[in-house]
């Protein structure tokens, strides 16, 4: 079968994201498919927030109308824990902590690390309600990933973890990627459009045909 490569473009504070990842996975295991994880962090500090939302508690209230809306359409809508986010003592996370912990994973396990590591922190951020701008939390997620918390830490502070997320930024602009998730099918250049499982599978086979 030929292989399709998809540069899949995300944020761990979408819920969107937390809709898809579990479905490409699935079709990871369909399709000969290799793919590129990049991150793509819609706003990269508190300021930046408060900028896009006005306030933090004006950015959790309309982030969460969104989660409804993400709930919606889910596979596992019970995975949303809207009401334990609501209650949180902190602010709705901004998204680069969480990007830069992803570049750190990928460093230390490649491809497979960075999707442990993504996955488990959307698990931790939207099932779970915790604060993912958090070193300590961080920290426990890699844990649980398998990683050294020593290696991590080095590998989260290194600047050049730094640059790999500012150049999945630069990918992004180049491929004039807007909005997560998107998932660009290179061999055609078609971007795949988010929906139930059976209609991304279609979608990937219709491109499987273009290159066949």
């Amino acid at each position: 079968m030929t292989r399709l490569t998809l540069d899949f473009f995300h944020d761990v504070v979408c819920g969107w994201c937390f809709n898809i990842s579990p479905r490409l996975r699935k079709l990871a295991g369909e399709f000969d498919l290799e793919i590129r994880h990049r991150t793509f962090v819609l706003q990269d500090s508190p300021a930046q927030m408060a900028a896009a939302f006005g306030s933090p508690s004006r950015a959790k209230t309309v982030i969460l109308g969104h989660w409804a809306a993400c709930r919606a359409a889910s596979d596992t809508p019970a995975a949303f824990n809207i009401d334990g986010m609501r209650a949180a003592r902190f602010d709705y996370p901004h998204g680069l902590p969480a990007a830069l912990a992803c570049k750190a994973a990928e460093r230390l396990g490649g491809q497979g690390g960075h999707w442990c590591m993504f996955d488990a922190l959307q698990r931790a951020h939207i099932s779970e309600a915790r604060n993912i701008t958090d070193s300590a939390v961080l920290s426990s997620v890699a844990a649980d990933c398998g990683f050294d918390i020593g290696d991590f830490a080095l590998a989260l502070t290194d600047p050049a973890t730094r640059r790999q997320v500012d150049s999945d930024r630069s990918l992004a602009r180049r491929l004039q990627v807007a909005s997560v998730p998107s998932v660009i099918v290179r061999e055609t250049g078609a971007r795949l459009v988010n929906g139930p499982l059976e209609d991304l599978r279609a979608q990937l086979a219709a491109n499987l045909r273009l290159v066949a």
